[in-house]
C-alpha cells in the first residue's frame, strides 16, 4: 500500500503529490477512494476530510498562498466553538476569482499581511478582526456567543483593550453596514456567560426590552465564600434566572431543587429556562416581568 505524505493537515496540492508520487500511485490512490477530490486541484486524506484542519487546509490551499481563513472557520480556529462548522469561510484577493467547492465559501475581501497569522500551519485573519467581521456580518446570537467567548480567553485586565482593538477594527471595514448594531453587541459582550447558550440567552432577554442583567453573580456565606453563581441577576429586585443547559444540568435536578430552595430562603426568586425558552421566550419573558412586580419593579 502506499504511503501518503502528510500535506497540510491531509490535504494536498494535486501537482505536489504527482511530484512525490509516481503517476499510477496516484492514480490508485484516487481509484481506491483514500484520497477524495474536492476541485482539480486538491485531494484530501478520507481519513480525515470531515475534519476542521483538513477541510481549512483545503480550502486554503484551493484558494492560493494568499488566502486566509475567516468567519466561522477563523472564529473556530481561534477556539470559539460557538462559531458554525459546517462551511469552510476562506477570503481570498479580490484578484483570486473561483467558484465554491462543495462545502467551501470563498470571499473576496481587501486584507493585510497584518491582518494574518499562523495558527497550526494555518493562515487566519487575527481574532479581534474576526469578531468585528462577525459582529456586522453574522447571526447576532452567534456573534455574540463568538465575542464573549474570545473574551473569555482573556485575562478580565485585558478584555477591555480587546473590546477597544475591535472597535477600532469595526471601524476600518470599508463596509460600514453592520457598525450600529455591532456596536450594540460589543456592548453585550463580556466574557462571562459559560456557554454560547447563555450568550443568546441575554441577547433574548434584552431584545425583548428587559434590563441588563448581572452574569455570573456570586452568592457568597456569611465568611465570604462563594456558595454559587447565578447564571444571570438582577441585584435590586433579586430575580435570578437559571438556565439549564442539558448537559450540564443533566441528573441534577435533586441538587438544583435545594440551591433554588437555599436561594429563596437568602430572599431570591428563582426562574428557570432551558432551550425552548431560547427558542420561544415569551412564557420566560413574562414570568420574569411577574416576578419584577411581586417585588415592586416595573420593566
Amino acid at each position: 500500500m502506499f504511503e501518503l505524505p502528510p500535506g497540510l493537515h491531509g490535504a494536498h496540492l494535486r501537482d505536489d503529490l504527482a511530484s512525490t508520487l509516481a503517476l499510477n500511485e496516484l492514480r490508485q490512490l484516487v481509484a481506491d477512494g483514500r484520497l477524495v477530490a474536492v476541485n482539480r486541484a486538491v485531494l484530501v486524506d478520507r481519513r480525515t476530510m470531515l475534519t476542521l484542519p483538513t477541510r481549512a487546509a483545503a480550502g486554503l490551499l484551493a484558494a492560493g498562498p494568499a488566502a486566509a481563513l475567516t468567519g466561522h472557520t477563523a472564529a473556530l480556529i481561534h477556539g470559539c466553538t460557538a462559531a458554525d462548522a459546517g462551511t469552510i469561510h476562506i477570503l481570498a484577493p479580490y484578484a483570486r476569482k473561483m467558484r465554491n467547492p462543495p462545502g467551501f465559501r470563498i470571499h473576496n475581501g481587501h486584507f493585510d499581511e497584518d491582518d494574518v497569522l499562523v495558527l497550526d500551519r494555518l493562515r487566519a485573519l487575527t481574532l479581534t478582526r474576526v469578531v468585528a467581521d462577525m459582529l456586522c456580518d453574522d447571526n447576532r446570537g452567534m456573534a455574540l456567543a463568538c465575542a464573549d467567548q474570545a473574551l473569555a480567553q482573556l485575562d478580565p485586565r485585558f478584555r477591555a483593550d480587546f473590546k477597544a482593538t475591535v472597535a477600532e477594527r469595526i471601524m476600518e471595514r470599508l463596509d460600514s453596514r453592520g457598525r450600529r448594531r455591532s456596536a450594540f453587541l460589543l456592548d453585550l459582550a463580556t466574557g462571562i456567560p459559560e456557554s454560547p447558550a447563555e450568550s443568546r440567552m441575554l441577547l433574548k432577554l434584552v431584545d425583548c426590552g428587559l434590563p441588563i442583567p448581572v452574569a455570573q453573580h456570586p452568592i457568597t456565606d456569611v465568611h465570604g465564600t462563594v456558595r454559587y453563581r447565578l447564571d444571570f441577576a438582577w441585584l435590586e429586585p433579586k430575580v435570578a434566572l437559571e438556565y439549564d443547559g442539558y448537559e450540564a444540568h443533566a441528573g441534577r435536578a435533586g441538587k438544583d431543587e435545594l440551591r433554588d430552595l437555599d436561594l429563596r430562603r437568602r430572599g431570591w426568586l428563582v426562574i428557570r429556562a432551558d432551550v425552548d425558552d431560547l427558542r420561544d421566550p415569551f412564557r420566560l419573558v413574562a414570568d420574569i416581568r411577574a416576578a419584577f412586580r411581586s417585588r415592586r419593579f416595573v420593566a
